[in-house]
């Protein structure tokens, strides 16, 4: 190669390596600090699609994870309620085989019958008021509905969720079935659900029992603030209401086959009255009403009746019992399910860290011959520039 001041192409060869190195070192201490092989599309555009996929994943198997625990606090909150409610039932049990006995009085039999009427509105009140994050549990319906579902995987389609059903945990029916106290019959309203939204303000209903002026003695105006949003809080409405209570009970009606979801009201007078609503009342549940078949309650007042009250009352505990244990075998799976989700999250993590981050020592490696490169390469890249001046060697011979 002749000698050239113009064109210095060993100091443009040895500018191009230095450039190439600084890159390389530039990209060393963007992984060294970042701890992330890939920081960008160009690191590895396949790579990044990988791992950025099984991030969502991961993303999603975390929050289903949490999502089964609050399964788990759904169950143990259901469960632990029918426990108490079991408790109850074995008292009322006991009562029913005590009533069995003919050496009771008739005063006897009434405070076993005050004490039983308790435990069935204690039923029906565990029933009501078995909540979880404000949606109700064990009344068959109401806010919560028969079935829950709880997603507990990443995917969208069904594999990823589990279904609880709560239709035989409905400790408000069974207060139904158990009732003591409230009269047999009554009158039936089946409100469509989507007329609910209606019945709000002023309903007022009265029982065939008469004065000898023709005015009811037993009319009852109860004013509603707002709408009610289900059968369940209909009834408790009016039931909370004192001039209605001493007067009246509103209990739920449901259906008899599929799935039993509440279908309207029935509202009993305590006189054993038949009851009417005036013509607004009227309107808004939907017509007059329909007579009600009797209850299917208990009695003590003599030992025939203790024992089908025993019999009923075995049907209830059965019922308590098996929602028991299909709560516990549903608590079983969700501590299944939330172990699969650990053991995937941990092998999605270590699938997704062997495509994205760094091996610190192999980088290390890499970076330590980027720096001597660029400190040679910064050095020779002096002596490059230096070289045309030996062509001054020449012109002042």
């Amino acid at each position: 190669m002749g000698m050239q001041i113009n064109t210095n192409v060993s100091a443009l060869n040895t500018y191009r390596n230095l450039t190439a190195t600084q890159n390389s070192l530039g990209k060393s201490l963007e992984k060294l600090s970042s701890g992330l092989r890939i920081n960008r599309a160009s690191d590895d555009a396949a790579g990044l699609v990988i791992s950025e996929g099984l991030k969502a994943q991961i993303g999603g198997l975390q929050v289903a994870s949490r999502n089964a625990q609050d399964g788990i606090s759904v169950v143990q909150t259901a469960e632990g309620a029918l426990g108490q409610a079991q408790s109850v039932l074995q008292r009322l049990r006991d009562l029913a085989v005590q009533a069995g006995n003919d050496s009771n009085t008739q005063d006897a039999r009434d405070a076993i019958t005050k004490e039983a009427t308790s435990l069935v509105a204690e039923l029906e009140r565990i029933g009501n008021s078995t909540h979880f994050n404000g949606r109700t549990l064990l009344n068959g319906g109401g806010t919560a509905g028969s079935e829950l579902t709880f997603q507990v995987g990443a995917s969208g389609d069904e594999n990823s969720q589990i279904k609880v059903s709560l239709g035989g945990a409905n400790l408000v029916q069974s207060a139904t079935n158990l009732s003591t106290g409230a009269a047999t019959g009554g009158t039936s309203w089946a409100i469509a659900s989507d007329d609910l939204a209606a019945v709000t303000g002023q309903l007022v209903f009265q029982s065939s029992t008469t004065s000898t002026d023709g005015t009811s003695t037993n009319a009852v105006t109860v004013t509603l603030g707002s709408a009610p949003t289900s059968y369940a809080g209909l009834a408790e409405s009016l039931n909370s209401n004192s001039e209605f209570a001493a007067k009246f009970t509103a209990v739920v009606d449901y259906e008899t086959t599929g799935d039993k979801l509440p279908k309207g009201i029935t509202i009993k007078a305590l006189d054993g009255g038949t009851v009417s609503a005036d013509a607004d009342t009227q309107t808004k549940l939907g017509g007059a009403g329909t007579p009600a078949t009797a209850t299917t309650g208990i009695s003590f007042d003599n030992a025939t009746d203790a024992q089908t009250a025993i019999n009923k009352i075995d049907a209830e505990l059965k019922k308590v019992s098996t929602a028991r244990a299909d709560l516990g075998a549903v608590q079983n799976r969700f501590d299944y399910a939330i172990s699969n989700i650990s053991v995937a999250i941990e092998n999605l993590s270590a699938s997704k860290s062997r495509i994205t981050d760094v091996d610190m020592a192999s980088e290390m490696v890499n970076y330590t011959r980027a720096q001597i490169l660029s400190q040679s390469g910064t050095a020779m890249l002096a002596q490059a520039n230096s070289a045309p001046q030996l062509a001054l060697q020449l012109l002042q011979g």
